[in-house]
């Protein structure tokens, strides 16, 4: 793992280790089950890319404790989501595209990386519904916790709600689109978080990379 990564990454994880013992030393046990989620949640996306075969790269694992971070520490124990109108939405649209991002790879992947094997629209329409469902389910998780925990992540309830899908729309829309104009011509600078996991996972991409041996 690269560096700054590195010390992105455990960094975080340090810092909500350190907030759950406060929060336990304190009696405070709201706080002491959120941080230890978001503990729990930066070790399971890279456990379960290595349970399926799958590398994620360094920066993608430092950007997924971010948002964690940011959604559960500071949204929810820091109270950012009070504190700045636009912290919500921001979360989302980001998350969006990382998501959105995210399943675009694995719907090319499917495929070996043959670009050939479906218009890259169809790609890109796949990667967005992928986005979308996710969304979902965290407006599906958010409800839970509220209602299960007394939390208050759903704020001022349907206007909220429909107000995180629409912003995950559009992270969903640009993330499908910037997929699309990789596959049809590598996208320069905005092709770079693709280029990334291929290479971090070339043997899933084996038609890329024949195709580049013949060229």
């Amino acid at each position: 793992m690269s560096a700054p990564s590195t010390i992105v990454l455990n960094g975080i994880r340090l810092l909500l280790a350190g907030e759950a013992l406060v929060a336990i030393w304190g009696g405070v046990w709201p706080a002491v089950f959120v941080t230890l989620a978001a503990l729990v949640l930066t070790f399971l996306p890279g456990t379960l890319a290595n349970r399926v075969g799958l590398s994620l790269p360094p920066s993608f694992l430092a950007a997924i404790a971010l948002f964690v971070l940011a959604t559960l520490y500071l949204g929810e124990i820091q109270d950012f989501y009070d504190r700045f109108w636009w912290w919500d939405l921001a979360l989302h649209f980001g998350s969006a595209m990382g998501f959105g991002i995210l399943g675009f790879l694995l719907v090319f992947m499917l495929f070996q990386g043959d670009r050939y094997a479906a218009p890259p629209w169809a790609v890109g329409v796949l990667s967005f519904c992928l986005a979308m469902t996710v969304g979902v389910l965290w407006e599906v998780f958010e409800y839970a916790m509220d209602t299960l925990f007394g939390f208050n992540m759903m704020k001022s309830g349907l206007p909220d709600t429909m107000g995180d899908f629409i912003v995950n729309t559009l992270g969903a829309a640009l993330a499908a689109v910037a997929g699309v104009i990789y596959l049809l011509d590598g996208a320069g600078r905005l092709g770079a978080p693709f280029d990334l996991f291929i290479q971090t996972n070339r043997t899933r991409f084996r038609k890329v990379f024949a195709r580049k041996k013949r060229g």
